[in-house]
């Protein structure tokens, strides 16, 4: 079940609605790591001082605004809140549109507005009158120290919250080059527009959104298993693992295998067994480029040195 953002009040005029700031949308994307080719290893990421090159701790990080360039002014954490607007905690309706003056542009982020405890028929009011005025509320709302705009709309038996764009943050379509005027400007005869109109007609229907699916996400997901099944997996060459850290371990292996495992199963893998198991391959793999090595050098001392000629 997902955590609150936040847990506070959804309010317009006098009346205040307990509310939780619930996310109301999830994140379906196959996240990938980078790693070295040469040694199979994860990338890391770090912080690192542009001057000196050395990596700087978190505690020793601030925020500053660069107003010139190379020139900075250095911003506390009381600065940044004291910008906030003090309803922290809050969804404050500051005034009612209609719900189709909104352009599409505007729209950024869906959340879902919970209601708290015994606070349900607040709850519904609102929802209820809005659906019978055909408005939404425009209100301000600040979540992680940010404020942003946002709409109060009713969907189904639920009231939504949905982050909008300012205006400053959207891009003119009047600064491209957009063709402009009627149809016959562009040479566009009626016949033309008849069959167009032909077209858009047989291709209509409902908008019913579990018709579509995120099918390249659906083929990569193919992809990786078939790969896996077949394993085809980035493993170091024999020879480049005396090269290898200690640590440098095929762990990303393991866990693939793992995943692999679960997908297999459709079930969740008690992770200490499992863990444990992946240690002991890691020890034994270990064991053995260590053991090449080892032979490896001793073949190097025995073998005569070779005469210039």
């Amino acid at each position: 079940m997902a955590r609150p953002i936040w847990t506070g009040t959804l309010s317009f005029g006098l009346l205040n609605v307990p509310v939780s700031l619930m996310p109301g949308e999830r994140s379906v994307d196959l996240h990938f790591r980078m790693l070295d080719s040469r040694s199979n290893t994860p990338i890391r990421y770090e912080r690192v001082n542009a001057e000196t090159g050395e990596e700087v701790p978190w505690k020793e990080i601030v925020k500053a605004f660069e107003y010139e360039k190379g020139s900075y002014v250095i911003l506390e954490p009381e600065d940044i809140k004291s910008a906030a607007s003090e309803g922290r905690e809050a969804v404050e309706v500051e005034a009612f549109v209609d719900k189709d003056s909104i352009g599409p542009e505007y729209f950024e982020k869906p959340y879902v507005l919970v209601p708290g405890k015994k606070a349900e028929k607040g709850y519904v009011l609102f929802r209820e009158t809005l659906k019978r005025t055909g408005k939404v509320g425009i209100a301000r709302v600040v979540i992680r120290t940010r404020e942003y705009l946002s709409a109060v709309m009713p969907k189904g038996d639920a009231l939504m919250l949905m982050l909008l764009r300012y205006p400053q943050e959207l891009v003119d379509a009047g600064d491209y080059k957009i063709p402009e005027g009627a149809a016959s400007k562009h040479r566009i005869s009626p016949k033309e527009m008849q069959m167009a109109e032909q077209l858009i007609d047989s291709m209509s229907g409902d908008w019913v959104p579990d018709d579509y699916r995120d099918e390249f996400r659906s083929r990569l997901r193919k992809v990786i298993e078939k790969r896996l099944k077949s394993k085809g997996v980035v493993k170091p060459p024999a020879d480049d693992e005396a090269d290898m850290p200690e640590n440098a371990t095929t762990n990303v292996v393991d866990f693939m295998a793992l995943l692999q495992k679960s997908l297999a199963s459709k079930k969740r893998t008690p992770a200490k067994r499992e863990l444990a198991k992946s240690t002991r391959k890691v020890a034994a793999k270990k064991a053995s480029v260590a053991k090449k090595v080892t032979a490896k050098r001793a073949s190097k001392k025995r073998a005569p040195a070779r005469s210039a000629g």
